[in-house]
């Protein structure tokens, strides 16, 4: 009785954990919308959020280091990691942050949540598992949300909107790159130890983007913004990258695709409150296919999940 309350309650705080990580992600382009308000450019913002997250992740690589050295990694890891945090943290992160100066964080949201597709694109090709049917009407679902969501949002869109769904069509596309690899690293390392690591990796790149593109003038900024990158450091990468690494070792990968979907959701509602973003009827629809067509994924993966399990059973 106890153990299976034990695991009752286990699920309910990844449930927990998983929501309150996909809010907080959701937050990020709201701040960062804001911060652009006062004039910030792009690789500023960037750079002032790595800064300013980059504390916590050396805690924890340096509470975990007599325990996991670099130096018990493969050649392999070693090699795939630095590519991971170029690729997944900086590139994606700087796509997202350039698309973010042209479009709404609603629509941001919802292009980026169109990652478990692509992921499937990527994980056909290069491992070459067949695409089902089911996940093809996912695909087709997902992506007529997209252009449903796109209707809405050029009708108040500037002369750069095309360029801004662009990048971060191309920040979804880098993480999904990111995602796969990770699901062949994170076993051997650890999500959080990993995710830390990346994190550093990514650090390094912006400050050397930073050094290049700008060179100075990073504390010339208005207080507001080094406050908001401060909020957006805890709430919106921190905090997120914990409870989501924690979430899915509780609640499993798939559950986490089908509870992470109040992502785009939340931050539809944020940007309505904070920045004042209408929300039109086709914007509503098309959120709401997007959503059901990795609501189709993740669920058919927890069947695929289930059946392996029950067959194990056996």
């Amino acid at each position: 009785m106890s153990k299976n309350f034990s695991l009752d309650a286990g699920r309910i705080a990844g449930v927990g954990m998983v929501m309150l990580g996909a809010i907080g992600f959701g937050s990020k382009a709201v701040i960062v919308k804001l911060m652009y308000r006062y004039g910030v450019d792009t690789i500023s913002t960037l750079t002032l959020r790595m800064i300013f997250s980059m504390p916590f992740f050396l805690v924890v690589i340096l509470y975990n280091y007599k325990k996991n050295p670099l130096s018990n990694l493969s050649q392999k890891d070693r090699m795939l990691i630095p590519l991971m945090g170029f690729v997944g943290y900086y590139g994606s992160s700087l796509l997202d942050f350039l698309g973010l100066q042209y479009i709404s964080a609603s629509l941001e949201r919802l292009i980026l949540f169109v990652y478990p597709t692509i992921v499937i694109f990527l994980t056909a090709i290069l491992f070459k598992q067949k695409i089902t049917s089911t996940q093809i009407y996912a695909l087709i679902m997902t992506y007529l949300g997209i252009g449903l969501a796109l209707v809405t949002d050029f009708s108040f869109a500037g002369e750069n909107f095309i360029l801004g769904a662009s990048f971060i069509f191309g920040s979804a596309f880098t993480y999904s790159i990111y995602l796969v690899g990770s699901g062949r690293i994170i076993p051997r390392v650890g999500s959080i130890l990993y995710t830390s690591y990346i994190m550093l990796v990514a650090t390094l790149c912006i400050l050397i983007h930073y050094f290049f593109a700008k060179g100075s003038g990073l504390w010339d900024f208005p207080q507001e913004v080094y406050e908001l990158n401060i909020l957006m450091a805890i709430i919106a990468t921190v905090a997120p990258a914990f409870l989501t690494a924690e979430g899915i070792r509780l609640i499993g990968s798939g559950n986490m695709a089908i509870v992470g979907t109040i992502g785009p959701i939340s931050t539809i509602v944020m940007a309505n409150i904070f920045l004042g973003e209408p929300v039109g009827l086709w914007q509503v629809v098309g959120t709401l296919l997007v959503l059901a067509g990795v609501l189709m994924i993740g669920l058919k993966k927890k069947e695929k999940n289930e059946q392996v399990s029950h067959r194990k059973s056996f």
